[in-house]
């Protein structure tokens, strides 16, 4: 009897989980499959879900129309760079909070992670004044230091996490065998926290990538990422949704794929820790 409902609530769990993901996966299938429709079929009423003439003509016209290689190349560049810059920084900030904290150690998570509730809007004319005044305006440097402050707090709250569950004894050894602190973060931290660390970068990466607010403010061409490049097709004409549309998948589809291959190592870093 006990098996048999442990049995049901297993099918039970999955057909939710298998519920939850087709729906949250829903609008990407709709996106992509309205790339392959006509304008016409794309406002379609009923809506046309598979049954319709499938064709590659938007994603000619986009590919004509744009530049795709340039702005990928601009969000590999600024997304995985504050990415890099990002964890550099975060490290040493994460490794003083979780192994010599302060009275105020949480007091500064908590202000650090308060700053994300700022609404990016307040805070868009003085960074706009100061870009010009750096001239770091539509540049990747600019951009890459932005999407890296905004991201910070993440960053330093899942290391500081993933470090809180390495125990301190494993560091005071290195020490007494004469590390330095340097060594002891690149030769004994780092190696242990691996899969956290692999987890945090792909999370950063994927929030610096899907990035629109600021990507749309502080560029223009040069240095315009793949958000910049989906909104060049809402025009005061109206929305080409097929068009939108393929623009969109080729936008997400690099890190769609790079997500869908990291998985396992995502999922093993988000849980680092959690059952001891």
């Amino acid at each position: 009897m006990a098996r048999a409902v442990t049995t049901q609530r297993k099918l039970i769990n999955t057909g939710l989980a298998w519920a939850i993901g087709l729906l949250i996966f829903f609008p990407i299938l709709w996106t992509i499959l309205t790339s392959f429709k006509s304008e016409g079929q794309a406002i379609a009423d009923p809506p046309l879900f598979l049954f319709f003439d499938w064709t590659l003509e938007n994603y000619a016209i986009v590919q004509e129309r744009s530049d795709y290689g340039k702005y990928l190349m601009n969000s590999i560049i600024i997304a995985g760079g504050s990415t890099v810059l990002g964890v550099l920084i975060a490290l040493p900030a994460a490794w003083s909070m979780a192994f010599v904290p302060s009275r105020r150690t949480k007091d500064i998570l908590l202000w650090m992670l308060s700053t994300k509730m700022l609404p990016a809007v307040g805070v868009l004319y003085p960074i706009y004044l100061i870009f010009i005044e750096l001239k770091l305006l539509d540049s990747h440097l600019g951009l890459t230091i932005v999407l890296m402050l905004i991201n910070l707090p993440i960053i330093v709250w899942m290391l500081y996490t993933y470090f809180k569950e390495i125990p301190g004894e494993i560091l005071e050894a290195a020490r007494m065998d004469g590390a330095s602190l340097k060594n002891e973060i690149l030769y004994v931290l780092t190696p242990m926290a691996v899969p956290g660390i692999a987890s945090t970068m792909l999370l950063s990466l994927i929030l610096a990538w899907n990035e629109a607010f600021w990507t749309l403010n502080l560029t223009a061409a040069k240095a315009a990422p793949l958000t910049a490049f989906i909104a060049s097709y809402s025009s005061p004409e109206g929305l080409f949704y097929a068009k939108l549309s393929a623009a969109s998948t080729m936008a997400i589809a690099p890190i769609l794929i790079l997500g869908w291959f990291s998985q396992k190592q995502l999922v093993r870093g988000l849980t680092f820790g959690a059952v001891k």
